[in-house]
C-alpha cells in the first residue's frame, strides 16, 4: 500500500491507475447490482427517509447523495453529475427530485455503457469524458453534482475551473469529498481559490463512518468474493470496511470527510 501511495501522489500515474480500476471494477461487479462505488452516509438517530423496496437496499449510499444533492430544489433544473460511477445516485435523483435533466459523465467507458443498459429513464443520459476537459458549452447547467470524486482527479483546479465554466449564472455546485491530512491545506486553498463562492460547508466524517459501518458485511463480501486476493486490500480501502486505511483514518480523524454547496456569481438561487 505504500508503493500505491507513492504512485498515487503523482498526478498523470493516478490518473492511469484510476483509469484501469473502474473499468475492472465494472466488469468483476456486474450482474451484482453494485449501483454505488461512493461510501455511506447514516445520522445519528438515522435518516428518515422514505425509499422503495428496490432502492432500500442502497439506502445508506442513497443518502449521501440525498445530503448533498438536497440543499437544493433541483425541480425542472438541468442537471450534471460528474463521476457518476454506476449510476445509482443519477437514477435515484432522476426518479425523486424530477430534473429536467441529468446527465451522468464519467471516465470509465464500462461505466458508462453498465449505466446506459441499467438505468433507462426518461430525462437522463449519461455520456464519457474527462473532469478536467468536460465536453459541453459554457453555460449548460443549472447545477453541477460531484460525489467523491474528485480526490481521482490529477488538477483538482482544473477541474474547479470546468465545473464554473459550465455552470449557468447563479448555478450551484454540490460537492461531497475527502482528503487526508498532509492533503487539507492545499484542497481548502483550492476550493477558497476556485471561480466559485463558498455558501456553505459541513464536517460529515462522522456520518459517512456510519454508513461504512452499515455497509461493512456486504462490502468484505463483495470484496472476498470478487476480487482476486492480492487486491483485497485496496479493495477494502476503496470500500471502507473497518479496519481499511480509510476507515482508520477517518475514525481517528486524520482524513476529512466535507460537504459543500458553492455558486457561480449571477442571479441568486434560493436552497430548498
Amino acid at each position: 500500500m505504500k508503493l500505491l501511495e507513492s504512485l498515487l501522489s503523482i498526478g498523470p500515474i493516478r490518473k492511469l491507475m484510476w483509469s484501469l480500476w473502474y473499468p475492472f471494477l465494472t466488469r468483476r461487479l456486474r450482474g451484482h447490482e453494485v449501483l454505488f462505488l461512493n461510501y455511506a452516509f447514516e445520522t445519528k438517530p438515522a435518516v428518515d427517509l422514505s425509499l422503495d423496496p428496490s432502492d432500500e437496499p442502497h439506502r445508506v449510499c442513497i443518502q449521501l447523495y440525498h445530503h448533498v444533492a438536497c440543499q437544493i430544489d433541483l425541480t425542472d433544473k438541468e442537471v450534471l453529475e460528474v463521476s457518476c460511477g454506476h449510476g445509482g445516485g443519477a437514477s435515484w435523483l432522476t426518479r425523486t427530485m424530477r430534473p429536467a435533466s441529468y446527465t451522468g459523465l464519467d471516465l470509465n467507458p464500462a461505466g458508462v455503457t453498465f449505466c446506459q443498459q441499467r438505468h433507462d429513464l426518461p430525462n437522463l443520459q449519461f455520456a464519457q469524458g474527462d473532469a478536467q476537459n468536460l465536453p459541453f458549452p459554457d453555460s449548460s447547467f443549472d447545477a453541477v453534482l460531484n460525489v467523491e470524486a474528485s480526490h481521482c482527479y490529477p488538477d483538482f483546479p482544473a477541474f474547479l475551473r470546468e465545473v464554473a465554466r459550465v455552470l449557468r449564472p447563479g448555478g450551484q455546485f454540490l460537492y461531497a469529498d475527502f482528503r487526508f491530512a498532509e492533503d487539507l491545506s492545499e484542497w481548502e486553498s483550492d476550493v477558497v481559490g476556485c471561480p466559485l463562492n463558498i455558501v456553505q460547508q459541513r464536517d460529515i466524517g462522522m456520518e459517512v463512518l456510519r454508513g461504512m459501518d452499515a455497509n461493512a458485511a456486504r462490502n468484505e463480501t463483495l470484496v472476498r468474493t470478487h476480487l482476486p486476493r492480492f487486491l483485497h486490500p485496496l479493495g477494502r480501502d476503496f470500500a471502507g470496511t473497518p479496519g481499511s486505511r480509510v476507515y482508520e483514518a477517518l475514525k481517528s480523524k486524520s482524513l476529512f470527510y466535507r460537504s459543500f454547496r458553492l455558486q457561480k456569481d449571477g442571479a441568486s438561487e434560493s436552497p430548498s
